[in-house]
């Protein structure tokens, strides 16, 4: 009985500080055109573009824009272009946080950048797999990665149905979706 009430004294403050860590990882509801998405951020392993994130989200910037690039079996990108695929100017592009201990899987956000390390600003894709060569493995530019900062916790039904639109070329973009996937708002919780 003694051991017992030790061992459960122990382990309840090691279980109470995991709760708390994922009780301090921010929560943003997406409603989209197809439905809502709720995304849990990593600020614990991408504190800069957690930060990022939020202050577009805080903002209203991804009110009214759009999934502009969706592509099945890889990901759907959004945060930088209106239904007119007219780019919204952003704040500056920050840090590339991308680390090898959190990959690209399926249901995880990433920022989107350029072949610049340090070029994301407002874009963010939704891994529709797997997307390991989209990991950090090394610090050259194509090696670097992209940088994982949350995941879908709700709504990837709503994804894989943004994943399964007719998408065509818009203004010289390939992949658009040729009926508007549009984030009607995007708040935290």
């Amino acid at each position: 009985m003694r051991k017992t009430l030790l061992s459960l004294i122990l382990i309840i403050p090691v279980m109470m500080s995991s709760f708390s860590m994922a009780q301090d990882n921010p929560i943003v509801v997406m409603e989209t055109s197809k439905g809502t998405i709720k995304i849990e951020l990593w600020a614990d392993k991408a504190p800069i573009s957690v930060e990022n994130f939020l202050r577009y989200t805080d903002n209203s910037f991804y009110d009214g824009m759009i999934f502009h690039r969706v592509i099945p079996g890889f990901m759907a990108q959004g945060g930088g272009f209106d239904p007119d695929m007219v780019q919204k100017s952003t704040y500056d592009a920050i840090k590339n946080e991308a680390s090898s201990a959190v990959p690209n899987n399926r249901g995880t956000l990433a920022m989107a950048r350029t072949n610049v390390v340090d070029s994301a600003t407002a874009q963010f894709f939704i891994n529709l797999v797997n997307n390991d060569f989209l990991n950090h493995t090394d610090e050259t530019s194509r090696g670097f990665g992209y940088a994982v900062f949350g995941e879908v916790v709700e709504g990837m039904d709503v994804v894989d149905t943004i994943a399964a639109v007719e998408t065509g070329t818009t203004k010289g973009y390939q992949n658009v979706p040729s009926q508007p996937v549009i984030i009607i708002s995007a708040k935290r919780q």
